[in-house]
């Protein structure tokens, strides 16, 4: 963790998975009790009028809408992504800032029984511990990579040009990395738009850690070099990085 290096900032090439148009988003309601000043029912989309949703007119409105997002959701202060003693909240800091992005990153997904329903066609209804559960960032990872692509999510190999992309386009850039123990946290960060004072860490103008905003063990609302190549640390048996217009 320690060693500045660009040596895994790529990862070899990869096959995109097949898009599968049977599938649909898992997705509870908006739950009045789903604020930032709570902990509880954090697995619905928060309800509150006051965030706004990423505007996508253009690049620079997707830029500056992504900014005030981070301010507005304060991953810092806000008690929703405080850590307890039982569990950290980087998947539902990732969740939050995709879905008022108007990009889809599930929170909780379908149990078993009811993905095959889904897959056949059925129209199912998303309850909670019924035909939906929690999904946790472990998971999330092997999900970005059987439905990534179903969603839109594209799988990338660079983070130089995850940054780039972000930056360019004020698209969303995400990085997640699945725990060697099962059972234990993985941990998955979105990869955000630098500012005039905020920015990638850079070796000869390349990106070597890029800039980020995450709740977790700590909570940050940008950092780069701070937590340097996190995805590498031994804890984790594979990493994925993605990226969504």
């Amino acid at each position: 963790m320690e060693k500045e290096t660009t040596a895994n900032s790529t990862i070899p090439p990869y096959e995109e998975p097949i898009i599968d148009h049977r599938i649909k988003s898992a997705s509870l309601l908006p739950h009045p009790d789903s604020r930032l000043d709570t902990q509880i029912m954090k697995f619905h989309p928060i309800s509150d009028a006051t965030i706004e949703f990423r505007d996508e007119t253009s690049a620079e409105t997707k830029r500056e809408s992504i900014r005030q997002l981070i301010k507005k959701l304060d991953v810092t202060n806000s008690l929703r992504y405080e850590r307890t003693v039982e569990d950290t909240y980087c998947n539902v800091y990732s969740y939050d800032f995709c879905y008022f992005s108007k990009v889809y990153l599930p929170t909780v997904w379908w149990t078993a029984e009811a993905l095959e329903r889904v897959l056949n066609g059925e129209e199912v209804v998303p309850v909670m511990n019924e035909t939906v559960e929690p999904i946790y960032s472990s998971a999330i990872h092997d999900w970005l990579l059987k439905w990534g692509a179903s969603f839109g999510w594209k799988r990338m190999s660079n983070l130089d040009e995850i940054q780039e992309k972000v930056n360019n386009e004020g698209g969303i850039g995400m990085i997640c990395a699945k725990r060697k123990i099962r059972g234990l946290s993985g941990h998955i960060v979105p990869v955000v738009p630098e500012t005039k004072k905020k920015k990638a860490y850079r070796v000869d103008g390349v990106v070597v850690y890029p800039l980020q905003s995450q709740a977790g063990k700590l909570n940050y609302t940008y950092f780069a070099k701070a937590r340097k190549d996190w995805w590498n640390h031994e804890r984790y048996s594979s990493y994925v990085f993605y990226y969504h217009d």
